[in-house]
């Protein structure tokens, strides 16, 4: 038992793919090289989600455990697929197109410890597209009102992540490419400690494209923040909206008292009574979410050994 405890694994590499053959062998073999710097018995899953070239049998001859989807799922449900087979105390979440430097992956795990999560975040010498930067930065700010902490890379893949930790919330996580977005939310929003690591990203190898439309994963990636709002923290909605409507129904009501003479009317008397309901929804909203909290944690021991 105790020999079968000194050979697992210490940490977990996750890479999701699709279609990404040229580029995903010397990514696997610079992984390997990296990691056996700190853990000599360290595992690469590679999680195929659904590739139609030869990824699958590129990173199996590299030395990397694959895991198939017989179809595209989705970025999310490959990172979710990974973690549930994975065996170290410490997940790597990496993307197989080039991007991330397998260098940085230590820099990430030294820090896993005083933190649970850390997130590698787009320096300023990154590769990146400037409306890519432009939606990062609106919905870094977003985030960082709704989870009362500074989010300084929200949609970055390339995170290290203590596996109790990433278990907890696989069940919240989404199947397309918001998952990062939820995780980091979720994890802040527990209480646990999350730190941000500067690094280059890359562009991406060979003829690999990205998968995330921007409209239509940007609109996700809004509607996944809000619902981790309303999950977690309800009030941070529901009180700038009840506050809103008040403000609007009594603008109303005055502007027809002083500017038509007119009694302030029913519509202002509705707008009042919706603000008023919206707030109590919110705090019955609250009171479940913490209700809802409290039964993960007593179902969820901390068993940072798995």
């Amino acid at each position: 038992m105790s020999e079968q405890k000194k050979s697992a694994p210490r940490i977990s590499v996750i890479i999701p793919t699709f279609n990404e053959s040229e580029a995903i062998g010397n990514i696997i073999n610079e992984i390997h090289e990296v990691v056996n710097k700190i853990d000599k018995n360290h595992e690469i899953i590679v999680v195929d989600d659904g590739s139609t070239d030869n990824t699958a049998e590129s990173a199996r001859s590299a030395g990397a455990k694959v895991i198939q989807h017989p179809y595209n799922i989705g970025n999310g449900a490959a990172v979710k697929t990974g973690i549930r087979h994975a065996h170290g105390n410490i997940l790597v979440t990496i993307d197989g197109d080039g991007q991330h430097d397998p260098n940085d992956i230590l820099k990430l795990v030294h820090q896993i410890g005083p933190y649970d999560m850390v997130v590698g975040s787009r320096n300023r010498e990154s590769d990146t597209a400037a409306h890519r930067d432009i939606a990062n930065m609106l919905f870094n700010s977003l985030a960082t009102y709704i989870s009362g902490r500074k989010i300084e890379d929200l949609t970055s893949g390339f995170r290290a992540i203590k596996t109790h930790i990433a278990r907890q919330f696989i069940y919240l996580l989404p199947n397309k490419f918001s998952y990062p977005t939820t995780i980091t939310l979720s994890v802040v929003r527990a209480g646990y400690s999350l730190g941000y690591e500067p690094i280059k990203f890359a562009k991406r190898v060979g003829k690999s494209k990205s998968k995330i439309k921007p409209l239509q994963d940007g609109l996700r990636f809004l509607m996944i923040i809000l619902k981790i709002a309303v999950f977690y923290a309800p009030l941070k909605i529901f009180v700038p909206l009840s506050i809103f409507i008040f403000i609007l129904g009594v603008s109303y009501g005055l502007f027809r008292i002083f500017i038509f003479q007119a009694p302030y009317g029913q519509t202002s008397a509705l707008l009042m009574s919706t603000a008023v309901l919206t707030f109590l929804v919110g705090l019955v909203s609250e009171q479940i979410a913490q209700l809802r909290f409290d039964r993960s944690e007593s179902n969820s021991p901390i068993n940072e050994d798995e």
